[in-house]
């Protein structure tokens, strides 16, 4: 394996259950780590009924008319959650052609004046108005994956040879869920083929992606170092998991967030992705100091002139903690938030250039 992968490993995690085959499962996972930082895993233990519930709520949530999709809209939450319409959130400065809900770890505002202006980012999720039914599948969901990300967290440190209660120092009480649907579109006519934008994760931790369509809809693409965008098809049964941007700077580098995108194509997609949340105040020297006796000392800084160029305002340093990079990434992506609920910061985050 390098980091010109040409596709993406699968690690089995059932394989953590025998001494006979969890040494053999390490070193698999170490090299995903390192080299490619997008991977499947299967056996993965969430049941199988929760996954099921939340794909068959999918096509019924977005199928609700559209002033059922405004009383929940995104834009009336000063925490980021709700509905989004196509081309109302932007990555890489061009609309993203995909409409959906953002929900997280159901949490009470409890932000005040005096604190972190970041802080206002956790709060209530809106519900649609009679789906119970939804609210309950999501949240089971959430649980459950919230459940996997510390399993899997567990692996990770193990192998890379770091303390377990180092990285689960880094955590949030809040992660996030995305419920996303692109629709089918005309290569012929689109204007760019962009359902989203080449990007690296800024959402969490790591991100347990759920590709809910049928194995036939493609669209899912990562980036190799060599510059060649891979096909990540799906694969039933499987999670797909990739480090988001809060990791690779912790790890110095060493496990790299891989930058990706998804296109447009003929057929509609639903795809599922939860971020593992990272607590706000945690700041780039803390996030440094902290594992730096764990690591290589040297670092092979080889990178695509496309992920290279990826905005990122916590791995280059602008800002110092991971709460206000997180808030100027979704004021950058959402600015109609942003004008509405952070009109003291909005132009600070909208017009830097880092």
């Amino acid at each position: 394996m390098s980091s010109n992968f040409q596709s993406i490993p699968i690690i089995d995690l059932s394989l953590a259950n025998s001494p006979a085959t969890r040494p053999g499962l390490l070193q698999q996972l170490h090299q995903a780590l390192i080299q490619v930082g997008f991977l499947y895993v299967s056996n993965h233990e969430v049941p199988q009924n929760v996954v099921s519930d939340l794909k068959g709520v999918l096509p019924r949530l977005f199928n609700l008319d559209l002033e059922h999709k405004e009383e929940v809209a995104l834009h009336n939450s000063p925490h980021f959650l709700g509905y989004s319409q196509i081309g109302s959130e932007t990555t890489a400065g061009v609309q993203d052609q995909r409409e959906q809900f953002e929900f997280a770890t159901e949490l009470p505002n409890t932000w005040s004046e005096g604190k972190p202006r970041y802080e206002l980012l956790k709060g209530p999720n809106q519900w649609p108005r009679g789906e119970p039914d939804i609210r309950l599948k999501v949240e089971n969901y959430i649980k459950e994956l919230t459940k996997l990300s510390e399993r899997f967290l567990l692996l990770v440190a193990e192998a890379l040879g770091i303390p377990d209660e180092l990285l689960f120092s880094f955590l949030s009480d809040q992660h996030r869920l995305k419920l996303v649907h692109y629709p089918s579109s005309d290569p012929s006519t689109a204007s760019t083929g962009q359902g989203v934008g080449p990007h690296k994760d800024s959402s969490g931790w790591w991100t347990f992606l759920l590709q809910a369509s049928p194995p036939n809809v493609q669209g899912l693409q990562a980036l190799n170092k060599n510059g060649d965008w891979i096909d990540i098809p799906v694969i039933q049964d499987t999670f797909v998991v990739n480090i988001g941007q809060a990791f690779e700077v912790v790890t110095h580098g060493v496990c790299k967030a891989t930058t990706h995108r998804v296109l447009s194509g003929s057929l509609e997609r639903f795809s599922v992705p939860f971020f593992q949340g990272v607590r706000g105040n945690l700041t780039k020297s803390e996030a440094l100091a902290t594992l730096r006796s764990y690591l290589p000392t040297e670092i092979s800084s080889v990178e695509t002139d496309i992920g290279a160029n990826i905005d990122s305002a916590f791995l280059r340093g602008r800002y110092d903690t991971w709460g206000e990079s997180q808030l100027r990434t979704k004021i950058r992506s959402h600015r109609d938030v942003g004008q509405r609920f952070y009109g003291d910061v909005f132009k600070k985050y909208t017009e830097d250039d880092s």
